[in-house]
């Protein structure tokens, strides 16, 4: 039986965007996994139903997840509600400094979903401080990009092992 591996992304300036392309890269060799890349405003409760893990990938805005991603939670929350219970889930985030506070927002979201985290955050640091490097395009590096392939082939390893 196929497991499905949702990945839900939003970026502004391509640096989250790498980063969940990364992860679907590593995921997509697993046999018996099929992997779902989805800009958060195109995903819907019916992509979070469909699913059977989940990577959640969204800058730091202003100390807290972007408004896109938001949306998406807001959209999907209450429909998958009492329907999604124990399934795994990971987070990675795109941050200028410190990228916390939006992981804490998605950990509440799940915990109300009553998912499984079953990877640590990923959090990158652009270091971006001014209004014009927090705007600029980002370029995130190689070795920032195996770590989001590492987590999406851990996702997809366990999902077709029946680990998680």
């Amino acid at each position: 039986m196929t497991k499905r591996l949702l990945i839900v992304w939003h970026s502004m300036t391509g640096g989250t965007r790498q980063m969940a392309e990364a992860a679907a890269r590593g995921a997509g060799g697993e046999a018996g996994v099929t992997v779902r890349l989805l800009h958060a405003a195109a995903a819907g409760p019916e992509d979070v139903l469909a699913a059977d893990a989940y990577i959640f990938a969204t800058p730091e805005n202003l100390a807290a997840m972007a408004g896109m991603a938001k949306d998406f939670f807001d959209r999907c929350y209450y429909p998958a509600l009492g329907r999604i219970e124990g399934r795994p889930y990971a987070v990675m985030v795109c941050a200028g400094s410190d990228g916390t506070n939006a992981v804490r927002q998605i950990e509440r979201i799940a915990t109300g979903w009553r998912l499984r985290a079953v990877a640590p955050p990923i959090i990158l640091c652009t270091r971006a401080q001014t209004p014009e490097a927090i705007l600029a395009p980002k370029t995130i590096p190689a070795a920032e990009l195996d770590r989001c392939a590492e987590l999406g082939a851990t996702l997809a390893a366990g999902l077709a092992m029946g680990i998680f």
